[in-house]
């Protein structure tokens, strides 16, 4: 039996602000904006090469918007993945990767999986990291 991840909830304030936030300056596909009423309402969006999708809204949950901590994007390459959030005017930590003595910054040099990361927030403060997987040089 396969369970499939489809669909994260993501508590926001403003529908409209973090469905500009989340095709504008991230440049995920607007799948959904559907409304029924002034009580309910659903967006959502897919990040380019997902298969799982966020969902927002009005009526959708009940948790507190900015509550979301550490959803994690995957990405190939995080440098280019941060200078095209970057450059879509979303601010993104510096890159930085583990070592045996913590945390120090830039890519893993050596490119190993899962041990380079950045980070960014929602308008709301829900928090993403990018970490990167399947470096290809």
């Amino acid at each position: 039996m396969e369970f499939k991840l489809e669909v994260v909830l993501m508590p926001v304030s403003d529908v409209d602000r973090a469905k500009a936030f989340y095709t504008e300056q991230l440049g995920f596909n607007l799948d959904v904006d559907h409304r029924a009423g002034d009580q309910f309402r659903v967006v959502q969006v897919t990040p380019p090469g997902s298969s799982c999708s966020i969902s927002f809204g009005i009526g959708i949950t009940d948790a507190t918007p900015g509550t979301v901590r550490g959803t994690h994007l995957i990405v190939t390459d995080i440098e280019k993945a941060r200078a095209e959030l970057v450059g879509r005017g979303a601010e993104v930590s510096d890159v930085r990767h583990m070592t045996p003595n913590g945390f120090v910054p830039g890519a893993d040099p050596a490119h190993t999986d899962f041990n380079s990361f950045a980070d960014f927030r929602d308008p709301d403060g829900n928090t993403w990291v990018l970490q990167e997987r399947g470096h290809q040089a």
